[in-house]
């Protein structure tokens, strides 16, 4: 996927158009990118998506923001599983919070992306105060020369799949009924750093990655599938949160895979949380952390009938 940052610059060529935050790429915005890439097709242009970073809402109520699903690398990689070329990311700050309807269109959707058919959701709104909307792209498409349509809303079992039905699910620990939304398991990606060792000191060895989900969408400990070390994905347990026993403030996530040794420091793993075992907290000492830790891994095995 070729990535452009900012709209100052225009793409190379006109492109098929996609926008909106894509937080979790679920299943309702896997069929906006169906749609985008089949539009794509037919025009021989690039599937090209519009995105902002940070999300809106972190830009407008930092205190108040909703949990990031996924990091701006996952979803991008995301994206591009999906069949998306070409990424526009522009940072949502004081500059373009202020851009008028009219002229995100003329600036980001003329100039920048040379739009030549646009896809949207149902509920976008754009432009200061959210003035703008299907109308008016619709108008400007006819003044400027590019096609508009709006995907309608997908549902399973009854519920519009939004970010923040995705979000509500994880928080209270269901982890199938995410996956429902989302089309597969959720997860976090990243890379394995070095920590402070103590999982090692407990018997139970921990691969650590530093979580840029802040504030987090879910904590506790988790049954997980693991992949990025190999051909299939391994088993494992995984504690996402704090550590508040061990005195942690940063959020961090420790995956331990069963029967596995190797040196994994610097690999890059995808972990998908597939059972929620429990919530995170706070142990008097580190013995019934230990003794704890050895029943969390006992469960996570029994899931996965090892």
């Amino acid at each position: 996927m070729r990535v452009f940052r900012g709209h100052s610059r225009p793409v190379p060529a006109p492109v098929v158009l996609a926008i909106g935050n894509f937080d979790g790429v679920h299943l309702g915005h896997a069929a906006l990118l169906g749609q985008l890439v089949r539009a794509a097709q037919q025009l021989q242009l690039a599937p090209t998506i519009l995105t902002f970073e940070p999300h809106p809402r972190e830009f407008f109520s930092p205190g108040s923001a909703p949990a990031r699903l996924t990091t701006l690398r996952e979803k991008l990689e995301l994206l591009g599983d999906l069949g998306v070329a070409q990424a526009m990311v522009c940072p949502f700050n004081a500059a373009f919070a202020a851009l008028s309807a009219d002229a995100f269109i003329e600036q980001v959707l003329g100039r920048g992306l040379q739009v030549r058919h646009l896809i949207i959701g149902d509920d976008f709104r754009f432009g200061h105060g959210r003035q703008g909307d299907f109308a008016l792209l619709q108008a400007a498409g006819q003044r400027l020369g590019f096609g508009v349509e709006a995907m309608q809303s997908v549902v399973v079992d009854g519920e519009r799949v939004s970010s923040s039905g995705v979000r509500r699910a994880l928080a209270s620990g269901d982890m199938t009924h995410a996956g429902r939304l989302l089309g597969r398991p959720y997860g976090m990606d990243g890379q394995v750093s070095h920590g402070d060792k103590i999982g090692r000191q407990l018997g139970f060895a921990t691969a650590n990655i530093r979580i840029k989900h802040n504030p987090l969408p879910m904590t506790g400990v988790f049954a997980v599938e693991v992949g990025g070390l190999g051909d299939k994905p391994l088993p494992g347990v995984a504690n996402l949160g704090i550590r508040p026993t061990v005195g942690g403030t940063r959020p961090l996530l420790e995956v331990h895979l069963f029967d596995f040794d190797r040196d994994i420091y610097g690999a890059h793993i995808s972990v998908r949380f597939v059972q929620k075992l429990r919530d995170e907290q706070r142990f008097p000492n580190l013995d019934a952390l230990k003794a704890q830790i050895a029943a969390d891994a006992a469960t996570a095995r029994a899931y996965f009938k090892l």
